[in-house]
């Protein structure tokens, strides 16, 4: 224990002194003052430092092909790019790593998939074989930024503190289930492709990684051209792209009640429902603007189109795989796609963007206000109207930063509206998708980008959180007035 301050006599004036503190101490001290102290501000202090580590194992002469040190702008939009599991790149990621990069990438986005936190407390867990109270409350926070927003919440909420245990649990099992799966599945698939056994034994697995964490980076230089019409394959990377975009919490609540549906909470069945409607209406949009451009979908049969239109809705929403040039799309495509990936996917998932919950509840927010219910309700269960405000926060923030990023890159690319705005979304959801514009950036803008996409991961509550810091409360309330709105 630290001792406090003592006192010496001088003449008559008493004089405080504290012992001498260290230069680490002091460090550790603002440590603790800045970040220790607010979990949130933990998760974007450790992020950082992620990033700031992978950026230099990216640099390292071992980590390119080449066996050169990789310029800094490329190895810290990489290394964002693997932390924040986006899959944006400004190098060609087939090409320009070595087999020590290569492991590089598939380490740091099976970290910046689970989440750092939660990461940290599987660790813990295992080492220990306990969790203790802290751990259950960051752990807490990382897999629900509610609880990071407002503090201690509600049990009701989609984890119970006392299930925290059991939920790191099923983070780590899906991880290594369903990541195993869809490899073994890939694995002959790729053989009877062509590929050789070596080769294929490691791109299934990269390739699984890949679809799971919503990350979308291909390890060979054709991409997925080379699996274009191969839709066994396309097939399996959608289902693992789908089920990291769920979220670990819905993915728990279905270990739990798989066979009692009703027994779900209300989290899990806003999530699935309103990512199916997602991706069906997705395909249907994709088809209907398409459908008579030659260089998508236009020259394919009703089979071909009705697949690649929901391949493309699923990765747009996060997954970032195309099997199409995503530059050939219609504008209005370009549009619906920005709208898909600004959504993104479950919270506490592998995906980006707002989360489909955030959606839900502004839907079923304006729908109460359309009936004249003063309550959201949604399956039986009513919803606060705090969720509302935070909801409402989450997309102006959101909105605030994409506007930015477009306006500031529009004005060094000089490029059109869709396709920067296109680029800006994918990173700000970690989507991964880009129209070409991202591998032509200088380094400013690549700078620019790498800010976007460590932003969307980090989320707006969780920086809402670490900047608030803690909820302040007041012992007045001003008068109310009404202002006109509409």
């Amino acid at each position: 224990m630290n001792p406090g301050p003592y006192f010496f006599e001088r003449g008559e004036e008493i004089v405080a002194q504290r012992p001498t503190v260290s230069g680490f101490g002091r460090l550790k001290e603002a440590w603790n003052t800045a970040i220790g102290h607010s979990p949130s501000r933990f998760a974007i202090g450790v992020f950082t430092l992620l990033i700031l580590l992978f950026t230099l194992l990216f640099s390292l002469p071992i980590a390119s092909a080449s066996g050169t040190v990789t310029p800094l702008a490329d190895a810290l939009f990489t290394a964002v790019s693997v932390i924040c599991v986006t899959g944006l790149s400004t190098v060609d990621m087939s090409t320009h790593w070595s087999a020590a990069g290569n492991v590089f990438v598939y380490v740091g986005v099976q970290i910046g998939a689970v989440g750092v936190l939660t990461l940290a407390s599987i660790l813990g867990m295992i080492i220990s074989r306990k969790l203790g109270l802290r751990a259950k409350l960051i752990a807490a926070g990382d897999t629900n930024p509610m609880r990071m927003h407002h503090g201690p919440v509600a049990e009701g909420q989609a984890i119970r503190l006392g299930e925290i245990g059991s939920l790191l649990l099923t983070v780590a099992t899906s991880l290594i289930v369903i990541e195993g799966a869809v490899a073994l599945l890939l694995f002959p698939r790729m053989l009877i492709d062509g590929v050789d056994p070596g080769t294929a034994a490691w791109q299934s697995f990269y390739y699984s990684a890949m679809a799971f964490t919503n990350t979308g980076f291909t390890p060979n230089a054709a991409g997925l051209g080379s699996f274009s019409n191969d839709y066994f394959f396309l097939g399996i990377l959608a289902v693992g792209v789908f089920l990291g975009a769920l979220g670990f919490p819905v993915i728990f609540a279905l270990r739990k009640n798989l066979f009692h549906p009703r027994k779900l909470p209300l989290h899990a069945k806003l999530t699935i429902v309103t990512t199916l409607i997602l991706v069906v209406a997705g395909a249907i949009v994709f088809t209907v603007l398409e459908f008579d451009n030659r260089k998508t979908l236009g020259g394919m049969n009703a089979g071909d189109t009705a697949f690649q239109s929901f391949f493309l809705s699923v990765m747009t929403r996060s997954g970032g795989f195309n099997a199409i040039e995503i530059g050939d799309l219609n504008g209005s495509s370009k549009l619906v796609a920005s709208m898909l990936m600004f959504i993104g996917g479950g919270s506490a998932s592998t995906a980006g963007g707002i989360k489909v919950t955030t959606l839900a509840v502004l839907f079923l927010a304006a729908w109460a206000e359309a009936k004249g219910n003063p309550d959201m309700e949604a399956f039986g269960r009513r919803i606060p109207q705090d969720v509302v405000r935070v909801a409402l926060s989450v997309v102006f923030w959101g909105a605030a930063i994409v506007a930015i990023a477009t306006i500031i890159l529009i004005q060094m690319t000089k490029d059109p509206l869709e396709n920067v705005l296109f680029d800006v979304v994918s990173a700000f959801g970690t989507v991964g998708l880009s129209t070409g514009l991202t591998e032509t950036l200088d380094d400013p803008g690549k700078y620019v980008l790498a800010v976007t996409m460590l932003l969307g991961r980090v989320g707006t509550v969780t920086l809402a959180a670490a900047v608030a810091a803690s909820t302040s409360s007041k012992l007045y309330r001003r008068p109310e007035e009404r202002p006109i709105v509409g």
